[in-house]
């Protein structure tokens, strides 16, 4: 079966799929099952986005303690390539983590670094937890900082063999990450699955936390999964979640979301532009006369629709919500002023800060 759907049909599967519309939700390990993924980021000009991005669907009674206990008293939740995910994801993730790496170039500096993989491993395993910083760094080879990663090649070490599932991140101090053995973090009850079915049942889970997605989209890989979509006005063949479309008879409607520039609504660009009509452009490495909207600008989503960005900063200094700006894409009406009004409000109490003039 093909669905037909309007534009305004698919854009709001596609909020309520990543739980922006009006029904919040109050319990972080549901956030990220629905989700998938919260990203982590350290940028603060707000709060960092893995925070953000919840208070952006639970509100204001969310509190950073609930993550921090999810995922390391719990372990409800797991941290993985730069963000947290929810454990029933690590099953399905196994297989690729075995065939990992598939680069020539990793391949390469793994095998030269042969000595210093199996020192790692043993220093964790007869000390860790670990920091990176309390791992001697005896690399063979040596990967060039690069402006994201400095020349501790440890760093590197880890990440690799998080990705192969030898080491994993057990918590935090501060935004500093705690490694030790996998086999001591991840529980060792875990359901095997083969990498067609692991691929099937990932392909699965994105489309539902996307609600609809282009079928061949390298942003947002949905295979084979959901029924076949076609919106109207829009070339592209789509993949749409069928629980998805049977909701729309139940909507709640929408309400105003303040987003994170990492959040995962944004990340897929193509489908912004093409359902939503929002070209967004991140300007944090954009030199600031390039800037329109400002560093960190969060996308001000109304309904269903974009309608602004709210350039803002917490000065810590004098406890308040400074806002630079407010940019509207068109003029919002009283009602509309309000609402974001009242959103931002709240950002400002959960913040536990003043809000300053607009």
């Amino acid at each position: 079966m093909t669905h037909v759907l309007t534009r305004e049909d698919a854009r709001r599967i596609a909020v309520r799929a990543q739980l922006l519309d009006a029904n919040r939700p109050s319990d972080v390990v549901g956030v990220a099952e629905q989700l998938g993924a919260i990203k982590i980021d350290p940028t603060a000009t707000i709060a960092p986005a893995e925070l953000t991005i919840l208070w952006s669907r639970i509100g204001s009674s969310f509190e950073s303690l609930q993550l921090t206990k999810a995922v390391e008293m719990d372990h409800q939740l797991f941290e993985f390539d730069g963000a947290f995910r929810p454990l029933s994801l690590l099953p399905l993730m196994r297989p690729a983590m075995r065939r990992w790496p598939t680069r020539e170039s990793s391949r390469r500096w793994l095998k030269a670094n042969a000595v210093f993989r199996g020192e790692v491993l043993a220093r964790l395993r007869a000390e860790g937890p670990l920091t990176a910083s309390e791992i001697p760094d005896t690399a063979e080879v040596s990967i060039p900082p690069d402006g994201w990663y400095g020349s501790n090649q440890v760093v590197h070490m880890l990440d690799f063999l998080q990705r192969q599932g030898e080491v994993a991140v057990v918590g935090r101090e501060g935004r500093t990450r705690r490694w030790d053995l996998a086999e001591r973090v991840y529980p060792t009850d875990l359901p095997e699955y083969s990498d067609e079915e692991a691929e099937h049942l990932l392909n699965e889970r994105r489309l539902h936390a996307a609600g609809i997605a282009k079928q061949k989209s390298p942003w947002t890989p949905v295979g084979e999964a959901g029924e076949p979509a076609v919106v109207e006005g829009l070339k592209q063949k789509y993949r749409v979640d069928p629980e998805a479309v049977a909701a729309l008879d139940h909507d709640d409607g929408g309400r105003v979301a303040l987003l994170n520039p990492y959040d995962g609504m944004l990340f897929d660009r193509p489908r912004l532009k093409e359902l939503f009509e929002f070209d967004y452009v991140l300007e944090q490495f954009k030199p600031k006369p390039q800037r329109r909207f400002g560093y960190f600008a969060h996308p001000i989503l109304m309904g269903d629709r974009f309608v602004g960005m709210l350039d803002a900063k917490v000065d810590r200094t004098a406890e308040r919500l400074v806002i630079n700006a407010v940019h509207e894409f068109l003029s919002f009406d009283e009602e509309e002023t309000e609402m974001l009004r009242a959103e931002v409000d709240d950002l400002a109490a959960w913040l536990g800060v003043d809000l300053g003039e607009w």
